[in-house]
């Protein structure tokens, strides 16, 4: 994860980062208690999201709403690199309601 925009770097009321998953990487089943944005600008992915799964690629956007479970699978051949977007603060969660707290790339 790489930080562009968060309150701890000046203010931001949204936190921006970059995601850049090596090919095969696995992330975890998890919530968060904010909607996010994704926005693939490199390689593929499968996304599990509330029951669903979606394939995307480069210039797809997948809105994840609050309160959905979601995991992010990376292509096993290229990875991928995404762009996201979610409220400050925003709170992750395990997919059963533990919390997780702020990470530290939103924060």
């Amino acid at each position: 994860m790489t930080t562009f925009a968060s309150p701890t770097q000046g203010g931001a009321s949204r936190s921006l980062w970059k995601v850049e998953a090596k090919p095969g990487a696995v992330g975890p089943v998890h919530d968060f208690d904010s909607e996010q944005v994704w926005s693939w600008i490199e390689g593929a992915a499968t996304v599990e999201l509330g029951g669903e799964t979606f394939a995307v690629a480069a210039g797809d956007v997948v809105v994840m709403p609050a309160r959905t479970v979601r995991r992010v699978l990376a292509d096993a051949d290229g990875g991928y690199t995404a762009v996201v977007t979610a409220p400050a603060g925003a709170r992750a969660m395990t997919a059963d309601g533990a919390d997780y707290g702020v990470p530290p790339w939103i924060a």
